[in-house]
């Protein structure tokens, strides 16, 4: 048993380091279900001090994909189904302009008018564009995941936007965030990453993932409505704050 878990550790990367990558992953998907966000910039930044940067954005990509579509699946008749198919359009198209342009713009903007949005759409009622321009939102949000890695906090404006309750809201995001995230996978695929040799990584931290999302999910069935709005505005405003401070630190130097 321990010789095929140490034939499934990612290059470079020893037990110990690998077993922090599996708890990050159980960790941020009970985040995620638990309270509607969060649990992907939790992993990014996780993993951001792990993994060499040319790894980072396809790996985080690929494991947020079982994440999310477990997310998915455990809520599946809570998904609003009317709203994924111009959201696909939209992301299809933004992964495949990000994908062409994602080395000429500096993710460190990217960060900081991120996190200047989240602030805003947390005090103010979310625009009317996001709610009835769904092609725009996964063009625009698909577009930033290629420069950025977790755009779900942008992506959860726009599920915040629809109107849904808390188990609506948690199982829509999760397959949004589903598509996104498999299309930047084949972007990347596309570009020439190597995904082989981290497959026995990746799935070992989706199964870690999945765990995560049961557990929370029995959090989730108790919360209140009214907690959860508070928490997923907080989570938002935390998650909005580290984006901003991380991208100035980045401009200067």
């Amino acid at each position: 048993m321990m010789d095929l878990f140490a034939a499934m550790l990612p290059p470079d990367i020893g037990v110990g380091l690998f077993v922090m990558m599996l708890s990050a992953s159980f960790i941020a998907s009970f985040i995620t279900i638990s309270f509607g966000i969060g649990g992907g910039a939790v992993l990014l930044a996780v993993l951001a001090t792990l993994l060499p940067p040319t790894v980072l954005l396809p790996v985080h990509g690929l494991v947020q994909v079982g994440s999310n579509l477990g997310r998915a699946v455990t809520l599946f008749r809570h998904v609003s189904w009317k709203d994924l198919p111009g959201f696909t359009i939209g992301s299809l198209a933004g992964a495949s302009l990000g994908g062409v342009l994602f080395v000429s713009i500096p993710p460190a903007l990217i960060q900081i008018g991120i996190g200047a949005f989240i602030i805003w759409s947390v005090f103010a009622y979310p625009p009317a564009w996001m709610r009835r321009w769904s092609v725009l939102t996964g063009g625009i949000s698909s577009f930033l995941t290629m420069f950025f890695g977790a755009t779900g906090p942008f992506v959860a404006t726009y599920t915040k936007a629809l109107g849904l309750d808390r188990h609506g809201y948690v199982a829509t995001h999760g397959a949004l965030m589903t598509v996104q995230h498999l299309l930047k996978t084949f972007v990347f695929g596309f570009l020439g990453f190597a995904f082989g040799p981290w497959i026995g990584a990746i799935l070992l931290m989706i199964g870690a993932g999945l765990a995560g999302t049961l557990l929370g999910r029995l959090v989730l069935n108790r919360i209140a409505e009214s907690y959860f709005r508070h928490a997923l505005n907080i989570l938002l405003l935390l998650i909005a704050l580290r984006l901003i401070w991380t991208g100035a630190m980045a401009l200067q130097g």
